[in-house]
């Protein structure tokens, strides 16, 4: 019988309502495993305030503690935004890392550590993995913030890798057409390759979510401390409904704030929808997400035949009435939770070779998939005009995601690399304090 632990998560925000990726794979592991351990939650604020408070009710709900501080990662708009980009120049940092940075956050840390120490700390997104990496003041000193007397670092602690950031940085870089934005693109992904290197060797343990990235983590970053948490799917909430799909409807599903699905967006309006048009004059294209920006919005409203609906409280309705999916991804890491989602609900998926990377699905068994963009307007006409085989397909796949991708398997996964990882020997804070007296 294993013992109760005392888990305290790092992350940017609550992770709730469940609008990305990124939060509803925290929250579903989390929430399974919050009646078995003790799970204290510290981030930054949500930057809706009514976002905010109906966050830490559902966090408190699930079973969780909230520790919020009272400061919202900044924007990602406004001429401040610009003025940050520029500072982060001479930083060494990449910008994610920076901005999501704070002393309101360490803060809270050493008083967490002081006042309650967990068994394990858990670091929800690899920016965050700074703050551990950083010295935190001693909070029994009597001399304030000059005596810094260990680091989080030398207690067990574990990032949690949603992708490897570095490679959809390197993707950016390989995609931009603008000469300046693409030479501060690359400076980006540099810094991020350094900084995932020195994370992913200072954390007890590194979790990936797909062997295909704990794989380049090994390979290009030396990693060897790594393991496997896949993305996975609600499969009681997703299920299949007798509803008449329409073969003509495609589905873009994602949150639309997020720089590769903005390009993937871009993509399926200006090349890849006008082709399939041009060809079957019945296709119809639904765009589904949170934020979506005004260009977006305006774009929509001057086309034909394009839906936008943004912020639904529900996505499964949209999953059941359309034909397809499209994912037409070419910059990305980690694994698609909109594509098992869209399998588990029954509905065909056609996708780039990157936006099915991660996922254990078979070509032409489980989903369509293109090597790139530019094959995406035959897929989808292909799909329209052959719905029995699509449907065929989309059953194999939901069978692969029934035996592999439930979230209740996955967090027991969790669950053990949580002990294993807590079980892992710690320095004494005594020794640590010993250590650095000597020094002084």
């Amino acid at each position: 019988m294993h013992q109760r632990l005392h888990i305290a998560v790092l992350d940017e925000e609550l992770p709730y309502p469940l609008t990305s990726g990124k939060r509803i794979r925290t929250f579903n592991l989390l929430r399974r495993l919050a009646g078995r351990h003790r799970v204290t939650y510290l981030c930054h604020r949500n930057a809706d305030p009514a976002e905010a408070e109906a966050a830490a009710r559902a966090i408190r709900k699930a079973g969780m503690t909230p520790m919020v501080v009272d400061r919202p990662v900044p924007k990602k708009s406004g001429v401040a935004f610009y003025a940050r980009l520029a500072a982060n120049l001479f930083s060494p940092l990449p910008y994610s890392v920076a901005t999501h940075t704070s002393r309101q956050l360490r803060h809270a840390v050493e008083q967490l550590q002081a006042s309650d120490p967990p068994d394990l700390w858990h670091c929800e997104w690899t920016p965050y993995a700074q703050t551990l990496k950083s010295e935190i003041r001693n909070p029994k000193s009597e001399t304030g913030d000059s005596d810094f007397g260990f680091r989080i670092s030398d207690f067990p602690w574990l990032v949690m890798a949603h992708n490897v950031e570095s490679l959809i940085w390197q993707r950016y870089a390989e995609t931009e057409p603008h000469p300046l934005k693409r030479w501060y693109v690359r400076r980006q992904w540099r810094k991020f390759e350094r900084f995932e290197g020195s994370a992913y060797s200072a954390a007890t343990r590194t979790v990936a979510v797909s062997p295909v990235e704990a794989a380049l983590m090994r390979k290009h970053f030396g990693a060897v401390r790594v393991d496997v948490v896949d993305n996975g799917v609600d499969t009681e909430y997703f299920h299949p409904q007798n509803t008449p799909r329409d073969p003509f409807r495609i589905l873009f599903l994602g949150s639309l704030d997020w720089r590769p699905n903005l390009d993937a967006v871009r993509l399926l309006l200006e090349a890849i929808f006008p082709q399939v048009r041009a060809q079957e004059r019945r296709a119809q294209l639904v765009i589904v997400g949170r934020n979506p920006p005004d260009w977006l919005r305006e774009h929509v409203c001057a086309s034909d035949r394009i839906e936008l609906h943004a912020n639904v409280a529900d996505v499964r309705p949209f999953l059941w009435q359309a034909g397809m999916l499209a994912v037409p991804l070419r910059i990305g890491g980690g694994s698609r939770l909109k594509i098992l989602e869209a399998l588990a609900t029954g509905l065909p998926v056609v996708s780039t070779r990157i936006g099915a990377e991660g996922l254990a699905l078979e070509a032409d068994r489980h989903i369509a998939i293109t090597d790139g963009p530019d094959g995406m307007p035959e897929a989808l006409l292909g799909a329209m005009h052959d719905p029995g085989r699509m449907r065929a397909m989309a059953e194999y796949g939901r069978e692969r995601v029934l035996e592999r991708y439930d979230w209740d398997a996955l967090a027991e996964r969790l669950e053990e690399v949580w002990f294993s990882c807590a079980a892992q020997t710690r320095k004494p804070i005594e020794q640590t304090l010993a250590l650095e007296n000597q020094r002084t």
